[in-house]
Order: structure tokens, then C-alpha cells, then sequence
């Protein structure tokens, strides 16, 4: 009964692609349903809770695995769990497990990235995500320009990790989709694809070729070079010296051959693999050592004596700076990880593959020309992990991940029928599955999840999930970012006058403590000092504080209730009269002459201590000790609790009506005797080398 009403519905969609290929609208899907329906073994290859266009993905992949699709439909029930064969979810889950099967196995065929079929068939995959059950009737005609929509692509495309990778995934489907409004087109995705390709070429045959011979180790991958076209050149300075030359990137290190008459000289290695705790950042560069232009990367280490400074001259912009700082910064990110994690074997051949084809897709996407400004780093997964809030985590849970698989690797029969390759193999291709994944499924051992190769079906792995809640705060960290931009004020005069609105309750509550102190109103002062002196006395001090941070916390809760729905408040600050240039410049003139003129009074007391402390007065050295002394004997015999008493009482009634006069005199004994003590001689030395240097 079931297989007539198969029959019967191929009838049908074999007579509307009869139509549709009258009208000249008949897509490839059509053609297959026809050829499909024409079949004998329609009825076998049919799975009825699927919509017709799944069907044919599903048998574009039974073709690749040498199955049958009720075949992979068997199969699939036998080893999902019943979560994933609930009927509202078995077509979407089932087409999955078809798709990554297959794509298991054809990623294991060197060069697939060259054949349209793969291009076109991982892309229709995507399409079809969107519609895969039976129910999506009213989506039964997917045309030729369909596109393809964030979640299809990032469920899909990381089951190839040289098109994507999980970390990478969203900012990647943003660039491709930036001129296309946030959906994938197939003339876009088969361009990037292309470019993969081309650019796998490329680093294969700079690898293979004979650059540094002498030095470069067989392990290691050539992944850039530059500074070979005149017009493009690469000027490394070293101090006071520029040399033209030739700049080459490693997996492992840093290569500079500076330009000799006709031939390049011996390469200076800037090693990025060993923890030599190196810093890798953007900086100016100018004639003479001048600071004029932004296009730049500074490499230091603890085995330079000095920064290395590569320039990436261009006439406008510094987009190659940007591009090499962000290709640099990967490479050194990648084994900053491995340093961390102490990755070993595979899994460090795994991690260098990930760094390696994100440089690979930057390189494919620079091709495009899809955007005009490009940040390399939102492509390149260990540079994206260092700008994430819990970048720290993703990579936590990349390091689990890979130490799981190194385990199950271990304990895997060597001979069991599957499709195993190692990461030198699949390194060696620059396009294979990392990792060594096997075509056929597996059952995860702690959950139900059922795994193929990498992917899990109908569910996300723990980097998925990692990844998401990085992203839900990276998303929070945005909009505080916006918010903080927003209130960003010009000039000095504008962002005094709003620090002094902001500080009016502290100025106030100071002001305040200050009235208390002077004793302006002996009856609230005298109040204070009893109450404040019997919370010391009794040891309340810390359950004050307590419930300060209670009180806090119960505002903070009351206020939001009482204010949901509301905009926030605003700080209303009065704009100060606008000042001209040159009230600007004498503001800031009288600025810094106030900041030199703290920082010399500053140095005064710290010269005065020294010469207290070097005995270079000694009538006050004495006193001064004597000081010390009595402090420290009280300090160790005196109870904290009564000795905090007296210093408050001292302090706090020493401006009391009884104690004014007798004060003001101790202060002002106070006062001559700091002043009659010398400041410690100081000495100006000139650097020989810094004079040395201006010579020259």
C-alpha cells in the first residue's frame, strides 16, 4: 500500500517537472524527481516521511556510500536514539546523518574541492536542511538561484572543515552574504570554493618548492610569502637600519631574507612555536626613526635585544599590515594553545591543520573582493578565541575535545573497516577531514548523541555550544560597547564638567565628613563621634560595612523593579561655554604645569624620606625614629581594635572646640620641622649610548 502511494506521488511530481520543463523553469531537482520516478527502483529509494527534494539529496548520497536510501533509513533507526526518530524531528535528523555519512567519505578523495558535483551537491544539502520533510509541500519547487540561510550553512558546512569551522562559521556566512542581505548564493559559494581550491594549490606548491632549504625543517608548511613584487616590497628595521626584502610566514616561524644585488641573504628566523614570551602587535614606522605611518608589525621576544619591525608600505590604508599582523598572530595563537594545553601527536598535528585553513580561507576570501574592509581576525578561529568574552573556554573545550579523540583513536581496532587517514595525510591534501574521523557512525559512549565523524546528528557538539554562549556575550559586550561610545565627550572642559556631575554625591558626602571634622555643628559632631567610637569600641565595624553592601544590593533590586518598562535615567550635565583654540591650549599648557608641579612636590617628599632615612640630617633622623619605634611598640602590644579607636578620636577631635588652639600649634611645630629638613643630593647621568646614537 505504501509503495503505490509512492508511486503515485512520483507520478505526480513527474508531471508538474512535465510542466515545468514546458514553461523553461525546470531545476536540476526536477530533472532527478523525473529520473526518479522513471526508475524501477523507485519505490526502494523512496522515503516517504521526506520532501521530494531531500529524497534526491538523499540519493545523490546513497550513490557515494553504495546504499540504498531505505538501506541508510534502516541503518539510522538502528543506531539513533528514540529522541532523534520522534516523528516531528525524523526527517531533518535523518537527512543530517545521510549528509555527513557522505560527506565523510568524499572529503576523504584528494582534490574534491575541484569537482562541481561536491560544490554543488555540499550546497544543496544546505538548501534542502531548510525543507526536509514531507510537510514542506508548499517549498516543493526549490529554482536554480535558491539560497541558503545562516543555520543551514553552519550546521552543514563545518562537516568540511576546509570550507568552515565551527568557531569561525557565523562571521564567515556574514562575509559571503555581505552584499547579498544575510542569504547564501550559489554563485558566491561556488566562487569561494574555487578560491579554497586555488589557494591550496598555492601553499601546496610553496611547500614543495626549495624556499629555505637550509633552514626550514621538513615539518614545517610555508603558508605566506611577500615582499617578492617590487612594487610590494617588505622593509624590515632593526634600530636605525631598514633592508628591503623577502618576508615568509611558517607554521612554525617567521622567515626575513633581506635583498642582496641579485640574490637574497642568509633568512633571519623570528621564531613563533617556542614560549620566548613573544609579543606580535601593529606599529608606526618613519624615516629615521620617526613615528609617521601605520603600517607596520613589531616581533619581540626575550632572545631579541631589540624589536623587529616589518613594513608593509602601501599607498593608502594598511590593509596588508592588517592581513599579515592577523596570519602572524594565528600562527603564534595556534601554539600558545599547544604550549597550554600540552597537546601532543595527532591532536597538535590537528590543532596546526585548524590555524593552517584558516589562513587558507582568508586567502580564498580575499579573492572574492566581496567587501572593501575586511577584519582578518573574525576569520581565523585562534585569533577569534582571543577577542571572545571566554575565548579561554572555547579553546578549554577544543583541547577536551581533541584529548577524547585521541583516547577513542587509541582504543579503535586498527583494522575496522572504515575510512581512517592520518593528519599527516590529510595535511599533505589541505583539504581532508582533520582528525581522522570514520564515514561510518558511532554512538557516543557518555550520551545518546549519535556522532558521524566529527558532526553530531540532531544535536551540537560541546564546542558548538561553547562557541554559542561565547557569541550571546560577545553580543552583550557589543551593546555596552555602543552605549560607552555614545557617551564618549570631546574636549577637556566637557568631560571635567560631566566627572564633576558624576562625583557631586561623593564631593558632597565628603563635604559632609569635612563639616563633621571642622565641628561647624558641635551637636551633630560630638553624636557621630560617640556613635562611630562605640561600633569601634564593640567590634562593629565589619557588620557596618556589611550592611552597607546589604543596602546596596537591596537598592540595586528595588530600583529595577520599580523600573522595568522605564528608559534609563540620564545624567543631566550643563555644557560649559564653549572655550576657542587657544583657550584650549592654554588649558592644557596650565594642565601640565600643574601635573609637573605635583610631580616635582612629589619627588621633594620621597628625596626628604631618603635623607630621613639615610640619616644625611641627623636631629631629625632621631626623631624620626624615635617615632618609628613608639609606633611599632604600639602596633604589636596594643590591641588593632583600641588602637583604631584612638587614632579616630585623635583625628576626629582635634579640631573640637577644647583641642583648636593646641592643635594649630602642633601642626604648625610640625610644618618648620618637615621644612627644615634637607632633600637628598640628586645627579643627572646622560647615557653614553643614546649620545653615541644621535652622533652617528
Amino acid at each position: 500500500m505504501s509503495t503505490s502511494k509512492t508511486l503515485n506521488m512520483l507520478e505526480g511530481l513527474v508531471k508538474d517537472s512535465s510542466f515545468k520543463w514546458l514553461l523553461g523553469k525546470q531545476s536540476s531537482f526536477d530533472e532527478e524527481i523525473e529520473e526518479m520516478g522513471r526508475s524501477p527502483s523507485a519505490g526502494t529509494n523512496w522515503i516517504p516521511e521526506l520532501s521530494p527534494v531531500a529524497n534526491v539529496v538523499v540519493r545523490r548520497c546513497s550513490k557515494i556510500l553504495g546504499v540504498s536510501a531505505n538501506d541508510l533509513r534502516d541503518s539510522f533507526k538502528q543506531e539513533a536514539s528514540e529522541s532523534l526518530k520522534q516523528p516531528s524531528l525524523f526527517a531533518r535528523n535523518f537527512l543530517e546523518y545521510c549528509c555527513f555519512r557522505a560527506l565523510s567519505l568524499s572529503v576523504g578523495v584528494t582534490g574534491h574541492l575541484a569537482d562541481k558535483k561536491f560544490r554543488r551537491l555540499t550546497f544543496d544539502m544546505m538548501v534542502v536542511w531548510e525543507v526536509p520533510a514531507v510537510a514542506s509541500q508548499a517549498l516543493l519547487s526549490v529554482e536554480e538561484d535558491a539560497t541558503v540561510s545562516l543555520e543551514a550553512f553552519s550546521r552543514i558546512a563545518p562537516a568540511v572543515p576546509i570550507i568552515a569551522d565551527v568557531i569561525i562559521c557565523e562571521n564567515l556566512f556574514g562575509m559571503l552574504t555581505s552584499s547579498a542581505g544575510g542569504r547564501l548564493h550559489f554563485s558566491v559559494y561556488d566562487k569561494y570554493l574555487c578560491g579554497l581550491e586555488r589557494a591550496i594549490k598555492k601553499m601546496r606548491t610553496q611547500s614543495e618548492s626549495s624556499l629555505l632549504s637550509g633552514v626550514r625543517p621538513k615539518k614545517e608548511k610555508i603558508l605566506e610569502i611577500d615582499g617578492t613584487v617590487t612594487t610590494q616590497p617588505v622593509l624590515e628595521h632593526v634600530g636605525m637600519s631598514t633592508w628591503p626584502g623577502r618576508l615568509i610566514l611558517t607554521d612554525h616561524s617567521l622567515y626575513f631574507e633581506a635583498l642582496k644585488v641579485v640574490s637574497y641573504d642568509k633568512p633571519k628566523r623570528y621564531d613563533l612555536s617556542e614560549d620566548l614570551k613573544q609579543i606580535v602587535k601593529p606599529e608606526l614606522t618613519g624615516p629615521w626613526g620617526t613615528r609617521l605611518f601605520d603600517k607596520a608589525v613589531s616581533y619581540k621576544s626575550i632572545s631579541l635585544s631589540e624589536p623587529a619591525v616589518m613594513e608593509f608600505p602601501e599607498l593608502k590604508g594598511h590593509t596588508r599590515r592588517d592581513y599579515w599582523l592577523a596570519v602572524i598572530r594565528e600562527v603564534l595563537y595556534v601554539h600558545r594553545y599547544i604550549n597550554k594545553y600540552k597537546i601532543t601527536g595527532l591532536a597538535r598535528d590537528e590543532a596546526l591543520s585548524k590555524a593552517v585553513l584558516g589562513i587558507i580561507r582568508v586567502q580564498a576570501i580575499q579573492e572574492l573582493s566581496l567587501t572593501n574592509s575586511m577584519c582578518y581576525e573574525n576569520l581565523l578561529p585562534f585569533n577569534l578565541c582571543d577577542q571572545l568574552p571566554g575565548g579561554d573556554l572555547i579553546l578549554e573545550t577544543l583541547a577536551e575535545m581533541s584529548t577524547s579523540r585521541e583516547v577513542h583513536r587509541s582504543n579503535r581496532p586498527k583494522d575496522t573497516g572504515t575510512l581512517q587517514s592520518s593528519a599527516s595525510d590529510m595535511v599533505s591534501q589541505l583539504g581532508s577531514v582533520f582528525g581522522g574521523s570514520s564515514p561510518r557512525s558511532r554512538t557516543s559512549e557518555k550520551t545518546s548523541s549519535l556522532v558521524v565523524g566529527e558532526v553530531v546528528v540532531g544535536d551540537v557538539n560541546p564546542l558548538e555550544r561553547a562557541v554559542k554562549e561565547s557569541r550571546k556575550n560577545y553580543e552583550k559586550v557589543v551593546l555596552a560597547q555602543e552605549t560607552v561610545n555614545g557617551v564618549k565627550m570631546e574636549g577637556i572642559d566637557t568631560n571635567l564638567a560631566v566627572m564633576k556631575e558624576l562625583m557631586l554625591p561623593v564631593m558632597e558626602t565628603w563635604n559632609l565628613v569635612l563639616s563633621l571634622l571642622n565641628w561647624d555643628d558641635p551637636m551633630k559632631s560630638t553624636v557621630f563621634c560617640l556613635f562611630s567610637s562605640l561600633i569601634i569600641w564593640k567590634g562593629w565595624l565589619v557588620y557596618v560595612f556589611a550592611l552597607a553592601s546589604l543596602f546596596s544590593a537591596i537598592f540595586m533590586v528595588l530600583t529595577r523593579c520599580f523600573s522595568r518598562g522605564k528608559l534609563m535615567v540620564e545624567l543631566k550635565v550643563t555644557a560649559p561655554p564653549p572655550m576657542s583654540t587657544m583657550e584650549q591650549l592654554l588649558a592644557v599648557q596650565n594642565g601640565i604645569s600643574e601635573l609637573e608641579q605635583n610631580i616635582q612636590d612629589g619627588n621633594i617628599v620621597l628625596l626628604k624620606f631618603r635623607a630621613l632615612l639615610f640619616s644625611l640630617f641627623p636631629q631629625a633622623s632621631e626623631k624620626f625614629a624615635v617615632a618609628m619605634v613608639v609606633a611599632a611598640i604600639m602596633l604589636a602590644f596594643v590591641p588593632g581594635r583600641y588602637l583604631l579607636l584612638v587614632v579616630f578620636v585623635e583625628l576626629f577631635t582635634r579640631y573640637s572646640p577644647p583641642r583648636r588652639a593646641s592643635t594649630e600649634r602642633l601642626i604648625r611645630r610640625l610644618r618648620e620641622w618637615w621644612f627644615s629638613i634637607p632633600a637628598a643630593p640628586v645627579i643627572l647621568q646622560h647615557d653614553d649610548k643614546n649620545e653615541t646614537k644621535k652622533k652617528k
